[in-house]
């Protein structure tokens, strides 16, 4: 990664951080950043999370440019930029990860965790996408949850948890390690920890050829290249 890359990721993810404690009460929405989680496939890391009492937001942020192209389900989203086409994961699944191991972490349920994937790039969405994913309006969207889902005692104590796991977390140097960890394992998944097995190809221009895939498929079709 080019420093250019390095310093424009800075740069947006401050962007981002400014936004919402310039247009969101800090006493309603409590703000953590960066945050390292440790789970049972190593360790996770959260861009930002915002605790109130109408719900915990977990905001995965992307700093691209271009035309965003893809779907809900779909693996990977494309990128076009000056017509040339690049591919990433699919953000809504990897921040539905970052939700459970919060989830697991905290011991809340699930669905009262809010996923939000937020583009802070000069991106234009072109897909259909569903309301969760957006490159403006995030206090807005943020602030159109009025259930009210924790109690004041919950708050407070969901905050001193988030503060221990803050105060606790690992480097991002760990986190890092870890990665490389999970992805040179031969014989464990590193999206779910499942065991890696031969498989065969049984559709497409592959059709019969053996690959070393993931033993939960098809709740994950990580491929190991």
């Amino acid at each position: 990664m080019s420093l250019l890359s390095i310093l424009k990721g800075w740069f947006g993810e401050k962007a981002t951080q400014f936004g919402m404690w310039a247009k969101l009460d800090e006493e309603t929405y409590m703000r953590f950043h960066n945050l390292i989680i440790q789970t049972e496939n190593g360790t996770t890391q959260i861009d930002h999370i915002l605790l109130s009492r109408y719900g915990i937001f977990v905001i995965e942020t992307k700093n691209y440019n271009g035309w965003i192209y893809g779907g809900e389900k779909q693996k990977s989203w494309t990128q076009n930029l000056f017509g040339k086409k690049s591919h990433f994961q699919n953000p809504l699944h990897q921040n539905y990860k970052h939700t459970k191991a919060l989830s697991e972490c905290l011991q809340v349920e699930h669905s009262k965790i809010h996923s939000i994937v937020f583009f802070i790039g000069d991106a234009e969405l072109k897909s259909d996408f569903p309301p969760n994913v957006m490159s403006r309006g995030l206090s807005s969207y943020i602030e159109s949850f009025t259930k009210v889902i924790f109690s004041e005692s919950e708050v407070e104590m969901l905050r001193r948890n988030l503060e221990k796991l803050r105060n606790g977390q690992g480097s991002s140097r760990q986190h890092a390690q870890s990665l490389r960890d999970r992805y040179s394992d031969t014989a464990k998944c590193p999206k779910c920890g499942g065991r890696l097995v031969e498989r065969t190809a049984r559709n497409g221009p592959r059709a019969g050829e053996k690959f070393i895939g993931c033993s939960s498929y098809p709740k994950c079709r990580h491929i190991k290249t």
